[in-house]
């Protein structure tokens, strides 16, 4: 047994390059959008808020990023009994919405991205823009 474990991080140039892929797709979809990146233990690494969109949604995205790290999955996919309960028992840290994405690479969690402000499927579309543009592993 051994006393480490392999880990890799999101690089400030990485950080910057999801955000500003997020950013150019909303654009290009005409959905202004909350995006925010955490680093695989949950803490905050990039927070941006497009004109236009939504207030309420940048908690929203801040849950979606928590619990796509927490979970190492993408978000909207929980059964609702687990849902609600993670919910509760996070103080809403914990959230089942689409758009959060663990970002990986070669299969270690790097740290995770949360989109909101649009439709699910909107949020989605966001967030694989900004893993695609940094090469992170396809969920």
């Amino acid at each position: 047994m051994t006393n480490t474990r392999p880990a890799t991080a999101l690089s400030h140039k990485g950080v910057m390059t999801a955000l500003t892929a997020a950013i150019a797709k909303a654009e290009e979809i005409s959905v202004p959008q909350n995006v925010v990146i955490v680093d695989q233990s949950g803490v905050t690494l990039a927070v941006f808020r497009m004109d236009g969109a939504k207030f309420t949604s940048m908690k929203t995205a801040r849950a979606k990023a928590i619990t796509a790290a927490s979970l190492n999955t993408a978000t909207g996919h929980m059964a609702p009994e687990f849902a609600a309960a993670a919910a509760i028992a996070t103080d809403g840290d914990v959230i089942n919405l689409k758009g959060g994405f663990p970002i990986r690479f070669d299969g270690l969690l790097a740290g995770a991205i949360g989109i909101g402000s649009g439709t699910g499927e909107q949020d989605v579309e966001v967030a694989t823009a900004a893993l695609e543009a940094i090469g992170a592993d396809k969920i």
